[in-house]
């Protein structure tokens, strides 16, 4: 079969059970793994899929992918993304951390940083940064999001607004061609515009797949940042709004 046959074929099979193995489609289908994994990517591009691991989702709309399925999600991007981010985090820094996995890749990458001060509503985060002996770790409190370790609600907020740190670094679930961050969990939100709120400078850390995506709630413009830090060119009407508004733009590429 044709991939131009195979692809709606694999689109449908992802709206009928919600995630498509890779395995589960090279048997399907009778080719290889390699042949489908192609699929999967091309069909990523084309945003109608998300990559996960072993397979794919439909993108989402009104409510997130499993926290699992993040994590496994242009691992190799996060980890330069971050790598990038934390060359802009001096010693001496005092930082906030919000929910997701692009952040929590950030705090792995502060490992050879001194004099830290971090505070997160984020557990993973936390957990991340306990061993790091020159890191001040700082948990919000609030109502924990089991999924995830996400710490939401009033008493996240209340603690957030006690600090007036050096930096936020965020990372969001979808950006859309305004310029708009926006994210699933109005809870979630309210803490990150928080965040926002209470740093002297405002890093957005979001990898290529956050521009093809969609999601309800808004935190804010991307006109409100600093940076911008991802792993692909911005699509150019959204990059000539980042000049138009002086949020700088840093491309940086998984190796390889």
């Amino acid at each position: 079969m044709s991939q131009t046959l195979r692809h709606p074929q694999i689109l449908q099979l992802a709206r009928e059970q919600g995630r498509v193995m890779v395995e589960d489609l090279a048997s399907h289908f009778g080719v290889t793994v390699q042949t489908i994994r192609r699929d999967l990517t091309d069909l990523a591009d084309a945003g109608k899929l998300d990559r996960v691991h072993g397979g794919a989702v439909l993108p989402s709309g009104v409510r997130n992918i499993g926290y699992e399925d993040r994590q496994g999600l242009n691992e190799a991007a996060k980890a330069a993304i971050a790598a990038a981010c934390v060359q802009h985090i001096p010693n001496g820094a005092s930082l906030f951390l919000n929910i997701g996995t692009t952040t929590e890749a950030v705090a792995r990458a502060l490992s050879e940083h001194r004099d830290l001060l971090v505070v997160t509503n984020n557990m993973n985060v936390a957990r991340q940064l306990s061993g790091h002996a020159d890191c001040e770790v700082v948990v919000t409190g609030g109502t924990l999001r089991a999924a995830d370790g996400g710490l939401t609600g009033p008493l996240a907020e209340a603690a957030i607004r006690q600090f007036k740190l050096d930096f936020a670094v965020i990372g969001c679930s979808a950006l859309d061609e305004d310029g708009d961050l926006l994210d699933f969990d109005s809870a979630e939100v309210q803490v990150s515009q928080a965040i926002l709120a209470q740093a002297r400078q405002r890093i957005l850390v979001a990898d290529q797949t956050k521009f093809q995506r969609k999601a309800p709630a808004r935190i804010g413009s991307m006109q409100g940042l600093d940076r911008v830090i991802t792993d692909a060119p911005l699509p150019r009407p959204l990059e000539q709004r980042c000049r138009d508004w002086g949020t700088g733009v840093e491309v940086a590429r998984p190796a390889g």
